[in-house]
């Protein structure tokens, strides 16, 4: 059976262009499977992201990749085609709290979640043996203040050795340098709680409790050299009451943090995001 792939592309918006994808298409004897596009009167963009699957000739995908490329250069468009079953290579940075990046594992291995998990890097050694029965690659990278540029080093090292394409902060307590934001730019997703900026520091959720606050949340974003500023990819929020502890939020903020990070992932994976002007495209499947 053919195998299905993923197009997606995106440029100056104009007139004609899902008629130019749709004659390529149908001049390759492909069958489009699922179709979303966005034109953005704002920024003048336009996004697409189409499943399809040609009818499995080599030299008729030869022919195909030519024709889209050709069209692609017509309408000065950033493109990328990619098998639907292939997984991303993601590396998975923690500190002292697993419940994120169990989430992403247990999801992965359940074939819920497309990526294949390189490794898991972490500032401190408190969780090595928590995450052993995964038999992942374990990367011990402490940071200091003296010894953060050293470590950001050691961490681009490990990133090419594993051939990441995506590194996820899954409750990651460092913040990485605007050199290694920018290095890693749109390949970096972070998650934190949805108080941010309005409760910063620590305890947000002791602060968030002396406050009456009556909903909480998550955010999953890309991380940018402005700390937790990033575009947003993902939010979860759950509604409560007064009769919930600090204890409370911090186990209900748990599990939103999860939540918000698996559809995060999952969006990037599946190639539904794109970047647009600070903001993000984030296509249904």
């Amino acid at each position: 059976m053919p195998q299905p792939f993923i197009l997606t592309l995106s440029c100056p918006d104009r007139v004609g262009i899902v008629a130019g994808l749709a004659r390529v298409m149908a001049q390759h004897d492909c069958f489009i499977a699922a179709s979303r596009t966005f034109g953005d009167p704002e920024t003048g963009r336009f996004f697409a992201r189409l499943v399809f699957t040609p009818p499995g000739n080599g030299h008729e995908m030869t022919a195909l990749i030519g024709d889209l490329g050709q069209l692609a250069s017509d309408l000065d468009a950033d493109w990328q085609m990619r098998p639907t079953d292939e997984k991303i290579r993601t590396l998975l940075m923690v500190s002292k709290s697993d419940h994120c990046a169990n989430t992403l594992l247990y999801a992965a291995r359940r074939g819920e979640l497309p990526i294949e998990v390189t490794g898991i890097v972490s500032n401190h050694d408190t969780l090595k043996a928590s995450f052993a029965h995964w038999n992942l690659p374990w990367f011990h990278v402490p940071v200091t203040a003296a010894t953060k540029a050293g470590a950001e080093e050691t961490l681009h090292g490990i990133i090419r050795e594993t051939g990441s394409e995506l590194i996820v902060l899954a409750r990651y307590m460092q913040v990485l340098s605007a050199q290694a934001c920018e290095r890693l730019e749109g390949r970096v997703i972070n998650i934190h709680h949805s108080f941010l900026p309005g409760f910063k520091g620590a305890r947000p959720y002791h602060q968030a409790h002396a406050r009456g606050v009556k909903v909480i949340g998550a955010t999953a974003h890309y991380v940018t050299p402005d700390l937790d500023e990033g575009p947003i990819i993902a939010q979860a929020t759950e509604t409560i009451d007064h009769t919930f502890t600090p204890e409370d939020m911090v186990e209900t903020g748990r599990h939103l943090e999860g939540l918000a990070l698996l559809r995060a992932v999952k969006a990037h994976a599946e190639h539904r995001i794109f970047l647009n002007s600070g903001r993000t495209v984030v296509f249904a499947r």
